[in-house]
């Protein structure tokens, strides 16, 4: 059945202007993300992962003091309850005029970038499988499954910036023949009317191309003959509707056509390393969702790499004096250092504050922590992304990402100490036989059989005087 586009617009605007043009679809090119009365995004760049809309361990005016970040992307599935029973808060927030629901809840500047998703980056997942007019979501309290319908609504109430297109992908699991069909098909029949819906022509509404959000239409994960005829119709009856491309593994970037090379693609695989980050810029990535930034700041990182790197390891050096990607600031030899993470480093941290405080903060399991390691692990990476740009206008790029690659070490290194308690709805819930992944909060109060033992039902140290006083919690008095 073709598509109806009688109701599409003549074209959506296309928010990236190409200032270094690649040589061919599969090439890295520098560019400008504008958005009308949004900060423009030099790319390739990074965007923002946030939890519940706001960026890990960073309150708005600290980004909005000590950082760079101009975009960000959050996910439906962080507001919505197993049961919407009720309609969530985020949907009924009060504003005035247009003023957007989204921005407004989450305290977001007015210059912005909001992008919404149906779900996290990266995304968990999911026991029950996606339905034919259903997603399914990870909330607060479990899973559900999120129609079609309510996803178009919510969009129409919240009004982002850009709407990531929602998709059948089974994260998590590896899809037979059969099922590749059905998520090709679902996926083309979400485009179609998500755009159709979206993108109507209203004479009321005006200019429909600033009245509405931008639609970056989801590349699956599969070949290009697995979704040959989804491609095709991106290309010629729904490309007038489309702004953007949403792609969730390298090889993906390898079948945009010619036709939709000129869109800016936003990539959301789940890189691991800056080398992995490198590989997928090579490919024509523009905007990077990287979760390893905070992750590393959970796990008291410091990112420490620079591009390219300023000393270069020579191909025949052995591998054993490549550098390190990160500092784990857990570790005791920096409890004495007053030294800056690293040398030169212009950000906050840095400036204002040396490892052996962060060794102590993270010792204390205070969060001032993880926010000073936060703001200077996302001024890396504004100096890396800085830095690809320079060296792909330059025409230098192939050679930096080779002696990158030979100088620093192939991951981060393993974590040592342990991070802000995790979120059973952000993060892999323990399964049955399986050890649980936060500590317990309190010693002796968790273990029953201990309290059980006790002589009174008061909770009594498992010592006398003489080892209260020897621990400093007490001093005898002589008689």
């Amino acid at each position: 059945m073709e598509p109806d586009t009688s109701q599409l617009p003549k074209q959506m605007p296309n928010p990236l202007s190409v200032l270094h043009p690649a040589p061919s679809v599969l090439a890295p090119r520098v560019g400008n993300f504008s958005i009308r009365g949004r900060k423009s995004i030099q790319t390739p760049h990074y965007v923002a992962i946030t939890s519940r809309g706001a960026v890990s361990h960073l309150s708005p005016d600290v980004v909005q003091n000590h950082t760079n970040i101009s975009s960000l992307h959050i996910g439906l599935e962080d507001f919505l309850e197993k049961a919407q029973v009720a309609v969530p808060p985020i949907l009924s927030t009060p504003r005035t005029g247009t003023e957007s629901r989204l921005r407004k809840f989450i305290a977001a500047r007015d210059d912005d970038v909001l992008i919404l998703d149906t779900r996290r980056a990266p995304p968990l997942q999911t026991p029950p499988h996606n339905l034919p007019s259903a997603v399914a979501i990870l909330t607060s309290m479990g899973v559900h499954h999120l129609e079609a319908e309510y996803w178009l609504d919510s969009i129409e109430k919240l009004q982002p910036d850009i709407v990531i297109g929602i998709s059948d992908i089974m994260h998590g699991h590896t899809p037979g023949a059969k099922r590749r069909e059905t998520m090709v098909d679902r996926t083309h029949a979400y485009t179609r009317d998500a755009t159709r819906r979206l993108y109507e022509e209203d004479e009321e509404e005006g200019d429909v191309a600033t009245s509405k959000p931008l639609y970056f239409a989801p590349i699956l994960p599969l070949e290009n003959t697995q979704q040959g005829l989804y491609l095709e119709d991106l290309a010629d009856e729904l490309r007038p509707a489309i702004s953007g491309l949403a792609i969730y593994e390298s090889a993906s970037l390898s079948i945009v056509s010619e036709e939709l090379g000129d869109l800016p693609r936003m990539c959301f695989s789940n890189y691991k390393t800056p080398q992995q980050v490198l590989r997928e810029v090579s490919l024509g990535a523009d905007l990077l969702a990287i979760p390893f930034i905070s992750e590393l700041s959970d796990a008291g990182m410091a990112l420490d790499f620079t591009f390219p790197p300023p000393n270069p390891q020579k191909e025949n050096e052995p591998k054993s004096m490549v550098q390190p990607l990160a500092l784990d600031i857990w570790d005791s030899s920096y409890a004495t250092s007053v030294a800056p993470i690293s040398e030169g480093c212009e950000c906050y941290t840095c400036q204002k504050h040396h490892r052996a405080y962060i060794c102590h903060l993270l010792s204390a399991k205070e969060m001032l922590a993880w926010s000073l390691l936060q703001i200077h692990n996302y001024h890396v990476m504004d100096n890396f992304f800085a830095a690809i740009r320079d060296s792909i206008a330059k025409g230098t790029f192939e050679t930096d990402s080779s002696e990158f690659e030979r100088t620093y070490a192939p991951a981060f290194p393993p974590q040592t100490g342990s991070g802000p308690r995790l979120r059973g709805y952000s993060s892999y819930i323990s399964g049955p036989g399986e050890p649980k992944r936060n500590a317990p909060a309190y010693g002796r109060l968790d273990d029953l059989a201990k309290l059980a033992e006790s002589q009174s039902s008061v909770v009594t140290p498992d010592t006398n005087a003489d080892g209260l006083e020897e621990h400093g919690f007490a001093k005898k008095l002589e008689a």
